[in-house]
Formats: C-alpha cells, sequence, structure tokens
C-alpha cells in the first residue's frame, strides 16, 4: 500500500459557526478560528476540515450555496479566508474545505436562470419534470420530508431537491454543468488549499427513469434511494472529475457517501481507480436508528458496532481506505452516543479517542470531542435550529405521529446536539462570544472546557495531545493490517495492528463494569498508553476497569 500524506494525516473538523465568534454578533466566523489557530496546532492535528463558508442565504447552515467563489459574510470576506489558509499553511496545517455540488441554494445564478423559462441556457443545469396529472412527477420523499419535488409556477414543472425546497439538484447530465463545477474546483485549488469533503457525492446520478419508490408507512412517501443513491454514472463523473482536475494537484478528497458497502468503497477510493481518496459511510451511526430511522431511537447494540467496525476495516485493509469518526456535525455527540457521559465521561472519551485514533483509517476528529463535550440537554423544540428538525415537526403534526417519540429522537440523535458553540472557558457564553448566541451554549460548559483542561495532565484534552502524537510518532498504527480479536466477547473491542511497522495490541472495554480478560503473550508487549493511571495486569490476564483501554506494543 503506497505512503500518502492524507493517510498519514489526522483531521480536526470545524464547524465556523459554532467555533468562536470575533466580532459579538454571536456567530462564529474566520477570525474566530483564525484567533485559535494555535490552540489548534497544539493539538497537534494536521489539517482541518472547514464546513462550508461559501456565500449563502442559509437554509440549511450553509450547505445551500448562492456563490461558490465567495465567502457568506456572517463568516467574513475571502481576505479573512486567505489569512487563514495562509496561517494554517505556515503550521504546515492542510485546509480541506466542503464541496456541495449535489445541489446548490435556489439563489444561485444558475437556478435563477434556470426557473426563467423552458429554453433558457440554464434551464438543463437543474432537474426539471412535468407533473403527473396534476401531482409530483413521482412519490420520492425529501431527506427534509415532504416531497422531492417543488412546482415552479412560472413554467408549471417541477424541479427535484432530494434536501429542502431551497436547495435544488444539479443536473449532472449536463455536461456543460459538470465544467462549470470543474472550474469552481480549480479556483479553490488553485488558491492552494489541499482537499475536499465531497457532500452526498454519491447521489449526483439519478436513475433517468425517476421511478416511484417503496411506500414508507410512517409518511405515505415513497423512498427514492434506490434511484440516486449510487447512480449509473457515479463513476464515470467521478473519473471525469479526477482526470480533469483533481488528479492535477497532490490533494486528498473524502467522499460522503451514505448507503455504501465495503464493496462499494473499495470502488470509489482504490487508488487505482482513480476517483477519490476515502469515503465517509454511516452504516456504525445508523445502529441506533428506530423503525421510523433517524426520528426513533433504540439503544446502541454493542455487538452490532462491533461487528460493523470489524467488517470495515478488515474489508478495506488492502484495496481502498477507510474514514475514522465516531461523530461530525450531522452526528450526536459521540460520548453521549458510544461512551457514557454521566458515570464515566472522562474514562469513556479517552476510549473513544483511543479507538478512533489507532484503528485503520483517516481519524476526523469533531470540535468539542477532544473535551468531551456533551449532548445538549434539549427541553423543548424551540431549543432547535435544524431545518431537518422543524420539517419533521410538520409532519408530525400532521399526521398525528408520536411527538414524544420523534422529540426523544431529537434529544438523543439530533444534529443541533453537535453545532452548540464550543466550549472554551467557563465565562459567559463559554468564551465563545459575549452575547447570546445562534444556538444555545450547553449548561455543561463551567464544567468541560479548554481552559479548565488546558494545564489538567488527566483531563480529556491532554490524553488527546498524547494519543495524537502516539498516532503520529508510530506509522504501524497507520499502515500496518488490522487483525480482530475475540470478535464474539460482548463487552471487549479488541483487535492487533501487524505489519513491517512495531505490532500492536489494543484492548477496550466499552462496558460500565469491570471484566477479567487473557491474552495470549501479554507478557511480550509493553503497555503504550492507557485511560486509567494504574492497570492490573497478571501474566496474561488483565483486570479491565469500567470503560479502561489499553494500548500495547510490542
Amino acid at each position: 500500500m503506497k505512503k500518502k500524506w492524507w493517510k498519514e494525516a489526522i483531521v480536526y473538523q470545524i464547524y465556523p459557526r459554532s467555533f468562536k465568534d470575533s466580532n459579538g454578533d454571536g456567530i462564529g466566523d474566520l477570525k474566530g478560528i483564525i484567533e485559535k489557530i494555535d490552540y489548534i496546532e497544539s493539538l497537534g492535528v494536521n489539517a482541518i476540515w472547514l464546513n462550508p463558508v461559501y456565500k449563502s442565504p442559509n437554509y440549511d447552515n450553509g450547505y445551500d450555496i448562492s456563490d461558490y467563489k465567495d465567502i457568506m459574510d456572517d463568516f467574513g470576506s475571502l481576505e479573512d479566508w486567505e489569512k487563514l489558509l495562509d496561517e494554517l499553511h505556515k503550521r504546515n496545517i492542510k485546509l480541506i474545505m466542503d464541496l456541495v455540488v449535489n445541489h446548490s441554494s435556489f439563489e444561485h445564478k444558475w437556478f435563477l436562470e434556470s426557473k426563467k423559462s423552458k429554453d433558457n441556457k440554464y434551464r438543463d443545469y437543474y432537474i426539471w419534470k412535468e407533473g403527473n396529472n396534476g401531482n409530483p412527477p413521482n412519490n420520492w420523499e425529501s431527506f427534509f420530508s415532504g416531497s422531492v419535488w417543488e412546482l415552479d409556477e412560472n413554467t408549471n414543472e417541477y424541479y427535484l431537491h432530494l434536501f429542502t425546497k431551497e436547495q435544488p439538484d444539479l443536473n449532472w447530465e449536463n455536461k456543460d454543468l459538470r465544467y462549470e463545477i470543474y472550474d469552481l474546483i480549480k479556483f479553490w485549488l488553485d488558491k492552494g488549499i489541499d482537499g475536499f469533503r465531497m457532500d452526498v457525492i454519491n447521489m449526483i446520478s439519478k436513475n433517468q427513469s425517476y421511478m416511484d419508490g417503496f411506500v414508507k408507512r410512517d409518511t405515505g412517501l415513497g423512498d427514492g434511494s434506490p434511484y440516486y443513491l449510487n447512480g449509473p454514472r457515479v463513476h464515470e463523473f467521478l473519473k471525469e472529475m479526477n482526470k480533469e482536475v483533481l488528479s492535477k494537484y497532490d490533494i486528498m478528497t473524502v467522499g460522503e457517501t451514505p448507503g455504501v458497502s465495503t464493496n462499494d468503497a473499495i470502488d470509489y477510493s482504490d487508488e487505482t481507480r482513480n476517483e477519490l481518496s476515502m469515503v465517509f459511510q454511516f452504516e456504525h451511526v445508523g445502529l441506533d436508528y428506530g423503525e421510523k430511522g433517524k426520528w426513533s431511537t433504540k439503544e446502541m447494540d454493542f455487538m452490532k458496532l462491533k461487528k460493523n467496525l470489524f467488517k470495515w476495516q478488515v474489508d478495506l485493509n488492502k484495496q481502498g481506505w477507510n474514514s475514522i469518526y465516531f461523530m461530525n456535525h450531522d452526528q450526536p455527540r459521540s460520548v453521549s452516543r458510544f461512551g457514557n457521559d454521566k458515570e464515566y465521561l472522562n474514562e469513556s472519551a479517552k476510549l473513544l479517542c483511543m479507538c478512533s485514533l489507532s484503528m485503520k483509517g483517516t481519524p476526523y476528529i469533531y470540535q468539542g470531542d477532544e473535551i468531551g463535550m456533551t449532548n445538549y440537554p434539549f427541553k423543548t423544540i424551540e431549543e432547535c435550529r435544524d431545518i431537518e428538525v422543524f420539517n419533521r415537526y410538520k409532519v408530525v403534526k400532521e399526521k398525528k405521529l408520536d411527538y414524544d417519540e420523534f422529540f426523544n429522537a431529537i434529544k438523543k440523535i439530533g444534529r443541533d446536539n453537535s453545532r452548540t458553540p464550543m466550549q472554551w472557558n467557563a465565562n459567559e457564553f463559554a468564551g465563545f462570544t459575549n452575547r447570546k448566541p445562534w444556538i444555545n451554549v450547553n449548561p455543561n460548559y463551567s464544567e468541560i472546557n479548554v481552559e479548565a483542561q488546558t494545564n489538567d495532565k488527566n483531563s480529556v484534552l491532554s490524553f488527546y495531545k498524547e494519543m495524537i502524537n502516539i498516532r503520529k510518532d508510530n506509522l504501524g498504527l497507520v499502515y500496518n493490517d488490522f487483525l480482530p480479536i475475540d470478535i464474539d466477547d460482548e463487552n471487549i473491542f479488541s483487535y492487533k495492528r501487524v505489519g513491517n511497522e512495531n505490532e500492536f495490541l489494543i484492548v477496550l472495554n466499552f462496558s460500565d463494569r469491570a471484566i477479567n480478560k487473557e491474552f495470549e503473550n501479554l507478557n511480550e508487549y509493553n503497555i503504550l498508553i492507557s485511560n486509567y493511571s494504574k492497570n492490573e495486569i497478571i501474566n496474561n490476564e488483565i483486570l479491565l476497569k469500567p470503560y479502561e483501554g489499553i494500548i500495547f506494543i510490542k
């Protein structure tokens, strides 16, 4: 397997709106990130992924882009962005930008032209269809509730939007449109960025039949995903993008790809296929979804989680490349979901850190995870800010669905959990801003914050810094093969990393009770790092305390 800088990268994800407000308007911005670059550098990470900062009317927090070559007023100016890039590069930190080209904003000039008339030259930049006997062209349901079709009364045709009606889907069947996109990709690469995270990139090719989908019981609308996930021309489009632009730069590309199998992931990320560097997949973060998907929940099943992580590690051992993450801006806080955010907050936050930074693939750390930030204690729906939540709330009322089930799901796995402001110190508004921010600060900020943890050698933050340095110093944790151990153990997640470099044994107790565990030839290993100060090991047996993790090296 070839060595690449992006395989050795440790990526820190910044959600700019919630990171640091520099001008007192309650919204994070680019100058705020610049203020905190020394902090980012102190973590030891060597790349950041920046959520969208482009011009946008903000119906979906920047994922509805009205001008791909300019910066959103809330965040600052293009000069601020250039200063950020410069400051990052001075510190040898790469910048990965978000690329959102499955859809644009309905305020983008292409769409404003497209809807003027059926013969406008931009008409075919979007997906327009005639209605079906006074109804939408098909029964597909939007990710953000309701139909994917919106009627434009000016031309009496419907346009497709897999997300909100303010996010019309771009028509990748149109070659002119594709080359406009390659041009805007080149615009940012020529400015010196180091790659892209590509939003829902496996949705860009639609099956041209536009057939009805299987009807969902709770809403009566259809599941169109078989017709737009991993569509018929998606690999052709990505190979073209790679040939025309991406291959000309030394960059990393990560595709957000819901609904992919391990074989699909290899197709997208195998080096011989010239498409993407790696993908984000979502199987492990859907294991606590209930019958209504993310709008109902069930307990996370550790065995299902473990077997899923094992599957992705083993299947991509020799081909393709994994992205390793437990949360991002679309997921709840990792310690609240996969750990124990009460009695064992510190221990389980450190355990998840060890897990994500010792598996094979490029690890992603989301802002605040490094201090053990937790889910927000939502009491009312009015505290939410996510358009996805409010659109679903309308459906819940219209269809008289179970409100408590819906609201409990928001509290447990809603996206706003990850979007509360970064907790810098114990001052009012957690040092994020000096006025009421755009979304509430988690009330536990006085206990959980950067300042309180910076000089505490036992803090989650100090542990993250140590673990990041260990991964950077031990390339075996990057390139060695992944070897599962004890697949049927119902509490312990354990594996080896074996190959040309040092061998590693990783032992992680994902339960809240003490467990005895025996390993062959344990005396041949030394402890590299643990989340407890004392480890009880006798001969080849370890007494693992609740949420204890140990990484051994041989």
